[in-house]
């Protein structure tokens, strides 16, 4: 053989066995119908997996590497991160070894590994595209946005350019040493997606901890808008974005603040404000409890309100 072919050869079985490696922490999760996912044994007795895969509170089922099936239950989940939590009864299986997801560059060689419902391992590889600072997620129908569906930022996300396939939700996607870099899933149009494990990290902690993530809000419809020049020049405004407030819930944090209908809301914390987005992207679970000074027109006139953010009701925030 020549030095590139033993130099290929070498390779491939390196990835053959970080493959295996991860392998050994990887189930099945039969929780939908006709369908399984994938989850992480990520700690002791806890899989992690994908949330949108996650359709039934009861008589979930997971199949272990050894061919093995048992019953979970669900721990804690969180759909805007589209993180759930799975507790198994105490079993001898491996945690995956989890890799510094902060460390991840663009154009390393990742794979894709998950487990099919006849217990065997699929994988798929590439290498990562990019490395986001967010993705919009469309969440469950909000009713305090007129039963439009929720959209929240999840921050920093990796996109892997390989091929997932059914199966792969949930699914780790590790390097070429086996260690997982996070939990596949999918976003817009069904464009793989990794949740870096370190955000699935600080979601259990807080999951583990209060039984929930805390969400902000403000209790707005919102609605966005451009404002006109001339009222832009007269009000000193360098951005003629803003978003309009059409709805505003009673007693909730926006209403106790003074906030009206016809308000347009234009900077938030000096933030400048021109879409919806840009509002949800300033309610963070660590800004719950803390004020937020809102820039608003009315009739003409640029005056300021300070909001304290609430928690959002229902489950999850």
């Amino acid at each position: 053989m020549t030095d590139s072919t033993l130099t290929a050869l070498a390779f491939s079985n390196q990835l053959s066995d970080a493959v295996e490696k991860a392998s050994r922490s990887i189930v099945a999760v039969n929780a939908r119908r006709r369908r399984t996912s994938s989850g992480i044994h990520w700690r002791k007795n806890l899989i992690i997996t994908a949330d949108h895969t996650i359709q039934q509170d009861e008589e979930i089922n997971v199949i272990l590497p050894d061919g093995r099936s048992t019953s979970a239950s669900i721990a804690g989940r969180d759909s805007t991160m589209d993180i759930a939590v799975l507790r198994l009864e105490s079993i001898d299986l491996p945690t995956a070894e989890i890799a510094d997801s902060t460390q991840t560059k663009v154009g390393q060689i990742v794979l894709a590994v998950s487990r099919s419902a006849e217990g065997s391992t699929s994988a798929s590889m590439g290498i990562i595209s990019s490395i986001s600072e967010g993705w919009q997620h469309s969440g469950r129908p909000d009713h305090h946005r007129h039963g439009r569906r929720s959209r929240s930022t999840i921050a920093q996300l990796i996109q892997p350019a390989l091929m997932m396939y059914p199966g792969f939700s949930g699914g780790a996607l590790i390097n070429p040493e086996g260690q997982v870099l996070g939990i596949n899933t999918a976003g817009a149009r069904q464009f793989p997606l990794t949740i870096p494990a370190a955000m699935v990290d600080r979601v259990l902690d807080q999951l583990l901890q209060t039984g929930r993530i805390a969400r902000g809000y403000l209790g707005l419809g919102m609605q966005a808008i451009r404002l006109p020049e001339a009222l832009c020049r007269s009000l000193n405004l360098s951005n003629p974005g803003g978003v309009i407030i059409v709805s505003v819930e009673p007693d909730a944090p926006a209403d106790n603040a003074g906030m009206l209908l016809g308000d347009i809301l234009v900077a938030l914390n000096d933030n400048a404000i021109e879409d919806v987005t840009d509002v949800h992207s300033m309610l963070s679970s660590e800004q719950v409890g803390q004020p937020l000074t809102a820039k608003i027109v009315r009739g003409g006139v640029l005056t300021e309100k300070t909001i304290i953010v609430g928690e959002r009701p229902g489950r999850n925030g």
